[in-house]
C-alpha cells in the first residue's frame, strides 16, 4: 500500500502538490474561480444529456417499444412520430448550445484567473530573486533563472488551462455518467468498468517514464538558456578569440539532448493514449456482448444500450485525457518545482522583523572585530577594525582577491559578517532595513553597469523627483554633460545593452553622475580608474575630485598614488588590516608599502601625476 502511494505522488499528485503551494494566489479569485466552476458543472450536466433524444428516437419512435416509458413525461404520448423526431432535433441542438454556452464562460473566467495568477506569481517571483544574496547569485546560472521566470511560470499558466481545468471536467463528468449508468443498469456498468484496474497500472508505470523524461528537459532547456547567455553576454571575446563553434557545439549537444527527452515523453504519452484506445475497445465489447443479451431478455432496451455504450466511450474520455495531458502535466509539476525552488530560497541577507528606517546619516563608519568568510571556504577577512569619520577618506589597497570589495560588502550589506559588527552612526547596520541602508550610500563599481535605456533614466535610477536643472547640475560635476548634449538625442538617448554604445570613461563619468544625483552622506569607489585612457583619466579625476567633497569616502585602488591623497590607507594581508596610518607614516615605518610604493615608482607603473585627485 505505501508503495503505491509513492507511485501515484510520481504522476498527479506531485502536480496537485505543485498547485497547493499556489494556493493564496487563488484564493484571492474565488470569484472567478467559483464562477467558472459553475459554469463547468452547469456545461457537465448538459453534457449528460446529449445521448438521450437518440434515446428516445430508437426506444420511441423507431421500436416504438414500451421499456423504461417513465423516463419520459406523459403528455409526449399523444405527439406524432414526426412531432417527437423534431423534438428530439430541437433538444439536440439546444443541449448543445447550452453546454458550448456554459463551457465558454467558463474557460474565460479560468483563463482570465490564471492570467491574474501569473502575472501576481512572476512579479513575485522577479521581486524574490532580485533580493537574493549575492552568494546566491554567483552560484546560479543567469539563463536558467530568465526560464524559469519566464518559460516555467508561463508553463504553469498553460497547462492549467489547457490540461488541468479539460482533466477536472473529464473526472467530474466521469463520476456523473459513472452515477447514471449504475442507475441505469448496475450490472453492467460493474462489466464496463473490469478493466480499470488495467488502465490504473498502465498509468502508473507510463507516467513516472513521462514524468522523468519532462523533468531532465527542463533542466537541458535551462542549461541551453544559460550557455546562449553567457556567450551574448560576453559576444565580443568569444568572437575575438573565435570560440563560436566551441560553443556552438555546446549548444547543440545541450539542444539535441533535450529533443531527446522531450522526444521519449512524447513518444510514452502516445504508448499511453494507445493503451487506453485497447483497453476502451476491451470494456466495449463486454459491454456490447453482455448488454446485448439483456437486451434480448427485454431487461434493457435497446436505447439504454446504446447510451449506454455513449456514456462509456465518454467515462473513459478522463482516461484518454490523462495520455494526451501526462507529458504536459509533468512538464508543469517539474516547472512549478522549479519555481517553488527559488520561492523557498531565503535570502542571507534581509530585513530584521524590528528593523527601521535608517535616519539621514552622518557618516561615521566602524567595523569592530569582523569577520567573514563564504560558505565552505576559509576567511576572508579576519578581525578588521576601522573606523571613519563623516567627511573622511580612507584607501583599502592590497593584491586582488585579499577581501577588500568584500569589505565595503558588508558595508553595503550585500552580505553580513560571520562575526563582529558594522557600524554606521555608532548604530548596527542590521538595525537598518536595506532599503533605507543602501539609499545613503552611493556606488562608482569598477565596471560600470549601465541599462538599455534612455541616459537620463540610467543616472536618474527609478527616481522620478528630479529636475533639468539637477540632472545638469549632477552631469556637469562629473563631467559629463558635454558629451551627453553632443549625442543626437541628447538625455534621451538610449543606450545600448550594458552601454556598449559609449566608451569606458564615457560609462564612468555616467556612473559618476548616477551616484552625485543620489547625495549620499557615505560613497564608495571600486578602483574607477582601471582601463581608463589619458584624456578620460583626467576627466574621470577631475569629477571624482568634486564628488568626494563633504562625503564620507571609502576607495578600494590598486594605484598606490591614488590612495596617497587619502586621509589614510589600509593596507590588507591575509584578511587582515597589516598595516595603516597616512601614505607619510607608512613610508617612513618602510613597511610593505612602502615597498611597493617605492618598486612602482622605479618601474614607472605610477608615473601620473595624481595630484589634484581627492585632497
Amino acid at each position: 500500500m505505501a508503495r503505491r502511494k509513492e507511485n501515484l505522488q510520481e504522476v498527479l499528485p506531485g502536480f496537485w502538490q505543485v498547485m497547493r503551494h499556489f494556493g493564496p494566489y487563488l484564493r484571492k479569485r474565488r470569484g472567478l474561480m467559483g464562477g467558472g466552476l459553475a459554469m463547468l458543472f452547469v456545461s457537465m450536466a448538459f453534457r449528460l444529456l446529449e445521448p438521450w433524444p437518440l434515446k428516445f428516437i430508437i426506444d420511441r419512435v423507431i421500436l416504438n417499444g414500451p421499456q423504461n416509458r417513465s423516463f419520459w413525461p406523459a403528455f409526449l404520448d399523444g405527439w406524432s412520430s414526426t412531432e417527437q423526431i423534431v423534438a428530439a432535433m430541437v433538444a439536440t441542438v439546444l443541449i448543445a448550445v447550452c453546454s458550448a454556452s456554459a463551457a465558454y464562460f467558463s474557460n474565460v473566467m479560468f483563463f482570465v484567473m490564471g492570467n491574474q495568477v501569473v502575472i501576481k506569481l512572476r512579479n513575485d517571483l522577479y521581486r524574490h530573486i532580485q533580493g537574493l544574496s549575492l552568494s546566491f547569485h554567483r552560484k546560479s546560472r543567469g539563463g536558467d533563472l530568465i526560464v524559469r521566470v519566464t518559460r516555467d511560470v508561463n508553463l504553469l499558466r498553460d497547462v492549467t488551462s489547457t490540461a488541468l481545468l479539460p482533466l477536472l471536467a473529464s473526472i467530474v463528468m466521469l463520476a456523473l455518467m459513472v452515477a447514471v449508468m449504475f442507475a441505469m443498469q448496475w450490472r453492467l456498468t460493474l462489466v464496463a468498468l473490469t478493466v480499470i484496474p488495467l488502465y490504473w497500472i498502465a498509468t502508473i508505470r507510463i507516467g513516472r517514464k513521462i514524468r522523468d523524461s519532462a523533468r531532465k528537459q527542463r533542466k537541458r532547456e535551462g542549461a541551453m538558456a544559460s550557455v546562449a547567455a553567457e556567450v551574448l553576454g560576453a559576444i565580443d571575446t568569444v568572437q575575438a578569440l573565435s570560440l563560436e563553434g566551441l560553443f556552438t557545439e555546446k549548444f547543440v549537444l545541450q539542444n539535441k539532448s533535450s529533443q531527446k527527452d522531450d522526444l521519449k515523453a512524447n513518444r510514452n504519452s502516445a504508448r499511453l493514449g494507445r493503451t487506453v484506445d485497447v483497453l476502451l475497445a476491451v470494456s466495449s465489447a463486454f459491454v456490447l456482448g453482455y448488454g446485448a443479451k439483456l437486451a434480448i431478455e427485454q431487461q434493457l432496451s435497446t436505447g439504454d444500450l446504446v447510451v449506454f455504450l455513449i456514456y462509456l466511450r465518454r467515462a473513459f474520455r478522463p482516461a484518454k485525457d490523462f495520455a494526451k495531458y501526462t507529458a504536459r502535466m509533468a512538464k508543469a509539476t517539474v516547472a512549478g518545482e522549479r519555481v517553488l525552488q527559488l520561492l523557498q530560497h531565503e535570502p542571507e541577507v534581509r530585513d530584521r522583523p524590528d528593523a527601521i528606517e535608517a535616519p539621514a546619516f552622518r557618516g561615521d563608519v566602524s567595523l569592530e572585530n569582523v569577520h567573514f568568510s563564504y560558505a565552505d571556504r576559509h576567511p576572508v577577512l579576519r578581525d578588521v577594525c576601522l573606523n571613519v569619520k563623516p567627511g573622511g577618506k580612507i584607501a583599502l589597497v592590497g593584491p586582488s582577491g585579499i577581501g577588500k570589495s568584500t569589505l565595503v560588502g558588508l558595508i553595503i550589506r550585500l552580505y553580513d559578517t560571520t562575526d563582529g559588527r558594522v557600524l554606521i552612526d555608532g548604530r548596527d547596520v542590521r538595525d537598518y532595513t536595506l532599503a533605507s541602508l543602501r539609499r545613503q550610500i552611493s556606488v562608482v563599481p569598477q565596471d560600470t553597469t549601465l541599462f538599455a535605456t534612455s541616459i537620463w533614466e540610467n543616472i536618474a535610477c527609478g527616481r522620478d523627483d528630479i529636475d533639468a536643472a539637477e540632472m545638469e547640475h549632477a552631469t556637469r560635476l562629473a563631467n559629463a554633460h558635454d558629451f551627453i548634449s553632443a549625442l543626437p538625442e541628447g538625455y534621451d538617448t538610449v543606450l545600448g545593452e550594458r552601454g556598449v554604445t559609449l566608451s569606458r570613461g564615457q560609462r564612468q563619468r555616467i556612473a559618476i553622475a548616477r551616484a552625485a544625483i543620489r547625495k549620499a552622506p557615505l560613497l564608495i569607489l571600486d578602483e574607477p580608474m582601471t582601463g581608463l585612457d589619458g584624456a578620460s583619466r583626467q576627466s574621470v579625476m577631475e569629477a571624482l575630485e568634486r564628488l568626494v567633497e563633504d562625503r564620507t569616502t571609502i576607495l578600494i585602488t590598486h594605484d598606490l598614488h591614488l590612495a596617497s591623497r587619502m586621509d589614510e590607507i589600509l593596507m590588507l594581508e591575509e584578511g587582515r588590516i597589516g598595516e595603516q596610518g597616512t601614505h607619510d607614516e607608512l613610508i617612513r615605518s618602510g613597511g610593505r608599502y612602502a615597498h611597493l610604493f617605492h618598486a612602482r615608482l622605479a618601474t614607472g607603473a605610477a608615473s601620473e601625476d595624481l595630484s589634484r585627485v581627492i585632497s
